[in-house]
C-alpha cells in the first residue's frame, strides 16, 4: 500500500513510491523479527546485509555513481519507514548517512570519487567520535594520527561508536601532529582495530554504540579531511535522523497497539463495549497514538526540506546565502526536535492506556518502544534547543552550529 492509502499522506516529491517500493519488502522482513531480536539481544548483522546489497545505503548517491539520486524529504521519509520496522538499525546507519552527506557536499573531486565508489558499490561507514573521561568539551581529541616508522598511524579509544560493528569503514574523529581537528577513515578490520559490542544503555540496545580502539591503525593521507571542511548543515543532519528514528517508532507504536486491541477478548465490567475493538474510549487512545504518529512525520519532513535548501545552496557560489540557509536548517531541525521528541515519549506511554496488564509481559515487547524513544530524545538535550530557539525569536541571535560534549572548562 502507498503512504497515501495508508494515510500517512504522499510521500515527498515525484517518484517517491517507486523509490520506496524497492527496499519495502526488506523493512517487512526486517520489522517481523524486531521483536524477537530486542528480546534476545540479537545484532542485525543480516537485516543491514539485506539493506546494503539492496543498494540502501547509497540512496543519495547520483543515479550515475550507482545511487537512486533520493532528495533529503525523501531520504529522511525512507528512514521513518525503516524505523517503523526497527530504530536500531537506523540509528546504526546514521554514522554512515552523515558521512555519505559529507562526500555529496565536498569540492574535492578526487575525494568525492573515490568515496561516491565506495559507496556505490555498497560499502557503508560507521562512526567514531565521541570520548568519554575528563577531557573538556573544547580540547582536542586524545585519539590522534601521528607519523611512526615512516607512516601515519591512528590511535586512540572512542565510545558511542554507533554502527562501527557493522561496517566497512570507520569515520573517526581525531587530531593531526599539529593540533587540528580532523576526521579519518579506517578499515573496519583493520589490524589494530577492535570493535566491542559493550553499549549497556536501556534502549537502542542493537545499535553496537559501544567502544572502539585503534593502536597503530594505518592511515592513508586521502583518508584524512580537516574538520572545518565538512559540511556545514551536519549538526542539523544528525539530529533529523534522530527525528526520522522516533517519528517511525511513532508509526511502528500505532501498528503494535492496533493489532493488539483488534486481538483483544479480555475486558472489564465497567468498560464502554464489549469488546475492546469497539470501546470508543479505547479507540480514541488509538487515534491519538496515530496523529501523534502523523504529526512527527509531517514535522520531520518539513524539516527534512530546510536541510535540502542548504544542501543546494552549497552549489551557488553565494557565501551568505549558504550561511542563511544552514542557520535555518538549524534552526529548524531545533524546532522540529522539541515537538516530536515530546509526541512521541507521550505515545510510547499511551499505548499502555489502551491495552490490560498482560501488556506489560517482556514477550509482547512494548516496552521497547519507550526505552528507543527515550534513549533518542536524550541526544543533543532538548532543553538547551528551546533556549537557542527562544534567543533567536527575541533577539535574532543565530544557533550554534556545532557542538562538543566534556568536562566544563571550570
Amino acid at each position: 500500500m502507498t503512504q497515501i492509502e495508508n494515510a500517512w499522506g504522499a510521500g515527498p516529491g515525484e517518484g517517491y513510491e517507486t523509490l520506496a517500493a524497492r527496499f519495502r519488502p526488506i523493512f517487512a522482513e526486517i520489522a517481523a523479527s524486531a521483536t524477537e531480536r530486542d528480546l534476545n539481544r540479537g545484532l542485525p548483522h543480516e537485516a543491514i546485509r539485506h539493506l546494503k546489497e539492496a543498494g540502501f545505503g547509497a540512496v543519495r548517491l547520483p543515479v550515475e555513481a550507482g545511487g537512486s539520486g533520493a532528495s533529503l524529504p525523501q531520504f529522511f521519509n525512507l528512514l521513518i519507514e525503516l524505523s517503523a520496522a526497527d530504530s536500531n538499525i537506523t540509528q546504526a546507519l546514521r554514522g554512515h548517512f552523515g558521512f555519505t552527506e559529507d562526500i555529496l557536499n565536498t569540492r574535492d573531486a578526487g575525494r568525492r570519487g573515490l568515496w561516491l565508489g565506495r559507496i556505490g558499490g555498497g560499502e557503508i561507514t560507521g562512526n567514531a567520535w565521541s570520548e568519554i573521561g575528563s577531557g573538556a568539551a573544547l580540547d582536542r581529541f586524545s585519539t590522534n594520527v601521528a607519523e611512526k616508522d615512516g607512516r601515519l598511524v591512528l590511535n586512540g579509544a572512542k565510545y558511542y561508536t554507533t554502527g562501527s560493528l557493522f561496517a566497512d569503514w570507520i569515520d573517526v574523529g581525531a587530531s593531526n601532529a599539529v593540533g587540528e581537528g580532523i576526521s579519518v577513515a579506517v578499515r573496519r578490520h583493520a589490524e589494530g582495530v577492535d570493535v566491542v559490542d559493550d553499549w549497556d544503555g536501556f534502549g537502542q540496545i542493537l545499535t553496537a554504540s559501544g567502544t572502539t580502539t585503534f593502536r597503530d591503525v594505518a592511515v592513508e593521507p586521502q583518508d584524512i579531511v580537516i574538520d572545518d571542511e565538512r559540511f556545514k548543515y551536519s549538526a542539523a543532519f544528525y539530529q533529523l535522523v534522530h527525528l526520522a528514528t522516533l517519528a517511525g517508532i511513532g508509526r511502528a507504536i500505532t501498528a503494535d497497539v492496533a493489532k493488539a486491541v483488534a486481538e483483544r477478548r479480555r475486558t472489564y465490567t465497567h468498560a464502554a463495549a464489549a469488546r475492546s475493538s469497539e470501546d470508543p474510549q479505547v479507540l480514541q487512545v488509538v487515534g491519538r497514538i496515530r496523529a501523534a504518529a502523523y504529526a512527527a512525520a509531517a514535522i520531520t519532513l518539513q524539516a527534512a526540506a530546510s536541510l535540502q535548501r542548504a544542501f543546494d545552496a552549497h552549489f551557488i557560489d553565494d557565501a551568505d546565502a549558504e550561511e542563511k540557509a544552514n542557520a535555518i536548517a538549524e534552526l529548524e531541525a531545533a524546532q522540529a526536535q522539541t515537538v516530536v521528541s515530546d509526541l512521541i515519549l507521550e505515545a510510547s506511554t499511551l499505548l499502555f492506556d489502551a491495552l490490560g496488564a498482560s501488556a506489560t509481559k517482556k514477550p509482547a515487547g512494548l516496552d521497547r518502544h519507550w526505552r528507543n524513544a527515550r534513549t533518542l530524545a536524550s541526544h543533543n538535550p532538548r532543553i538547551y534547543k528551546h533556549r537557542i530557539i527562544g534567543d533567536f525569536a527575541v533577539n535574532g541571535t543565530p544557533p550554534p552550529y556545532q557542538w562538543r560534549i566534556g568536562a566544563s572548562a571550570g
